[in-house]
C-alpha cells in the first residue's frame, strides 16, 4: 500500500515547529519570551505541533497491520528512547549539578514527561483498546472525549515530595516536569485513529471538493475569531499541558483546518522542494526529534534565557541544518548496514 504523503508533510512541519518553540522556551531572553513574538512562537509550537504529531500517529495506527504484541513492544521501545533522550539532552545540566555548579533536582529532568513517553504510552493503550473497540468509531471518538473530561481527576493529586510523583506524572498531576501526560494527551492519537476509520466514507460519500473548501473556510473563520483565546492558553504552559475539553475541541477544529489546507496545497504542488523536505522530515520524525533535542538541550545550559530575536533565528537555521545532516547521515548508515552482508 502506497504511503500517503500529507500525513508525513504534517508531521514534518510539526517537528520543525517544535524546534522553534524549544528555542523560544530555553534560549530566548525573558522579554522576548513574554512579547507578542514569544506568544506567536508558543502558539505555533502548540496546536500545529504536538497535537498534530499525535493525531497523525493515531491515524497511521488505525491503518497499521501490527498486532497487539508488536504495538506494545514498539511502545516500550519509545519509553526507553524517551528515558535515554532525557539523559542525553540534559547531560550538561546533570554534569553541572554533580560538580555543584548549579543546584537542581536532576530526577525532574531525567524523568521529564516528554512526547516520546506520551507516544509510547499511547501506543500501549491503543494496542489494548483495539481488540475491544475494533473499528467502532463511536467508541473511539467517545473515548477521546472521556479522556479529556476526566483529566481534572488526575490534575490535583495531593502527594508530599516522594518518588511516587515520578510515575504519577506520566498520567497527570500538576508537576513542573509533566509536559505531555497521558491525560489529556492520549485523546489526540485516539482522535486521529477515529478520523482514519471515518476518512474513506466521509471523503467518498459526504465531502465533495466544494464542500471541503466550504467547511475549511468556515473553520478558518471560527479560528480567526477565537485564536487569541487559544494563544493565551498556549502562552501559559501549565494550562496548555493540562488543558480541558474546550481547548481540546478547539484544537480538533484547528487540526481539521490545518490538515485540509495542507492536503489541498500538497495536491496542487506535489513536487515542491520545501514540501518534499518536510515530508522527508516527517518520515524520519523520531530521529529528527531526538537529534534536535540533544543539540538544544545541552546548549540550553550555556545559553539559557540569553538570546535576542536575531540570535534565535540564527540558532534555528543552524540547528535545523545540523539536525538534517545528522538524520541524513544516520539514515544512510542504517541503509548501508542493512545491505552489508559481512
Amino acid at each position: 500500500m502506497e504511503r500517503k504523503s500529507t500525513p508525513d508533510l504534517l508531521k514534518g512541519i510539526a517537528v520543525v515547529l517544535m524546534v522553534q518553540v524549544h528555542l523560544m522556551e530555553l534560549f530566548a531572553q525573558q522579554g522576548l519570551y513574554l512579547s507578542n513574538i514569544g506568544k506567536v512562537s508558543l502558539f505555533l509550537g502548540g496546536p500545529p505541533a504536538a497535537p498534530i504529531f499525535m493525531a497523525v500517529m493515531g491515524y497511521f495506527l488505525a491503518i497499521s497491520a501490527k498486532n497487539t504484541s508488536k504495538m506494545v513492544f514498539r511502545g516500550f521501545k519509545l519509553l526507553l528512547w524517551g528515558l535515554l533522550l532525557n539523559i542525553g539532552l540534559n547531560l550538561h545540566l546533570i554534569f553541572d549539578h554533580f560538580t555543584e555548579q548549579i543546584q537542581v533536582n536532576p530526577f525532574e529532568y531525567i524523568f521529564g514527561v516528554d512526547i516520546l513517553f506520551l507516544a509510547g504510552l499511547s501506543l500501549i493503550a491503543i494496542a489494548f483498546l483495539r481488540p475491544i473497540f475494533k473499528d467502532n468509531f463511536y467508541l473511539w471518538g467517545g473515548m477521546a472525549v472521556v479522556i479529556v473530561l476526566i483529566t481534572p481527576l488526575f490534575s490535583y493529586i495531593p502527594l508530599d515530595p516522594s518518588w511516587k510523583n515520578y510515575p504519577i506524572a506520566y498520567f497527570g498531576g500538576n508537576f513542573s516536569w509533566s509536559y505531555f501526560p497521558l491525560f489529556p494527551w492520549l485523546a489526540y492519537p485516539i482522535a486521529g485513529y477515529t478520523f482514519s476509520l471515518l476518512e474513506k466514507p466521509i471523503l467518498e460519500n459526504i465531502l465533495t471538493r466544494k464542500r471541503i473548501l466550504s467547511w475549511t473556510a468556515l473553520a478558518g473563520l471560527i479560528i480567526i475569531f477565537t485564536i487569541s483565546q487559544a494563544a493565551d492558553i498556549t502562552h501559559q504552559l501549565e494550562l496548555y499541558y493540562h488543558h480541558g475539553i474546550v481547548f481540546f475541541l478547539w484544537t480538533l477544529l484547528f487540526i481539521g483546518f490545518w490538515s485540509a489546507i495542507f492536503m489541498l496545497v500538497n495536491e496542487r504542488f506535489p513536487d515542491n522542494p520545501v514540501f518534499n523536505y518536510f515530508k522527508w522530515t516527517g518520515k524520519n520524525v523520531t530521529r529528527f526529534y531526538v537529534f534536535q533535542w540533544l543539540i538544544i538541550g545541552n546548549l540550553g545550559t550555556y545559553l539559557y534565557k540569553s538570546q535576542n530575536n536575531w540570535q534565535l533565528l540564527l540558532w534555528f537555521c543552524l540547528i535545523i541544518t545540523l539536525t538534517s545532516i545528522f538524520v541524513y547521515s544516520w539514515s544512510k548508515q542504517k541503509e548501508k548496514r542493512k545491505y552489508d552482508i559481512l
